[in-house]
């Protein structure tokens, strides 16, 4: 079965023609349950999320804030499975019909087979991957299951990527770009900062694929801003933190479903 890549493809390139820019959510796999974590991804497209990223929840993340990794060990304490994380994907995509991602560190997907991974996450119905600590040199194996399954390989570029090395990460990734705005880890920001501006001309100079731009958006002022000179506005911490700060399941689905209405009114007003 083949994965989502031309519907991840489609719903960016719509978003584009409506001259907006997409609102991609961040959520990690079974947080603060599994079944709970499937609720919080379709009620954050029910607030208005065009693309979701699911979490695969690590204990060694070199990305991710404290906030995102509090969720990530409530997950791991309840015992979530790679498993879980193709069900999440499987059960948020069949209900809402929107692309849905996995970010991963590398490590989780060597153990557990590349070839195995990425034919279940397109028998999930998943569009793709999203790779922060997989260096281009080293992906070849991965991109050739990635290509034969359908799924899209999103890397991550960063303000101290030189032009020469953005090229060569551009040339080797399919869906989108994920530029990280700032260096640093995951968690929300007073400002995004003009860093983000920059990397996202830096990069576009080298790619036709759009560079949607994550880390530190919290607000609706914020995904404004960067849905100003970006192709989508990537929110997860302020997610995960609605849902820490609710005081139970019940009233965190309605906190991330109003955050994502709020954020989808920001990168529509750019």
């Amino acid at each position: 079965m083949s994965g989502n890549i031309e519907l991840l493809n489609t719903t960016l390139a719509a978003t584009r023609d409506a001259d907006r820019a997409a609102l991609i959510a961040y959520l990690p796999a079974g947080f603060p349950t599994v079944d709970g974590g499937i609720e919080a991804v379709k009620a954050v497209i029910a607030g208005g999320a065009d693309i979701v990223e699911i979490g695969l929840p690590h204990s060694d993340p070199v990305l991710d804030g404290p906030v995102i990794q509090t969720a990530d060990d409530i997950a791991l304490r309840g015992g979530v499975r790679i498993a879980d994380v193709m069900r999440t994907v499987r059960e948020a995509h069949e209900a809402t019909g929107v692309p849905i991602l996995v970010m991963t560190y590398w490590n989780p997907i060597d153990r557990y087979g590349v070839e195995r991974f990425t034919a279940e996450l397109a028998e999930a119905g998943g569009a793709g991957c999203i790779l922060p600590d997989l260096p281009v040199q080293e992906s070849a194996l991965w991109r050739e299951h990635a290509d034969k399954h359908g799924l899209a390989t999103v890397f991550v570029v960063a303000p101290s990527s030189q032009d020469a090395r953005l090229a060569t990460i551009t040339a080797a990734g399919s869906g989108f770009v994920y530029a990280a705005s700032l260096m640093g880890v995951t968690g929300t920001r007073a400002s995004v900062g003009a860093q983000a501006q920059d990397l996202v001309g830096r990069t576009r100079a080298t790619t036709d694929l759009p560079v949607c731009v994550g880390l530190g958006v919290s607000n609706a002022a914020q995904a404004a801003e960067v849905a100003g000179f970006a192709d989508g506005v990537i929110v997860g911490s302020a997610f995960v933190k609605a849902m820490l700060d609710a005081p139970d399941e019940a009233a965190g689905l309605v906190a991330v479903r109003s955050l994502a209405g709020e954020l989808a009114e920001g990168v529509r007003k750019r």
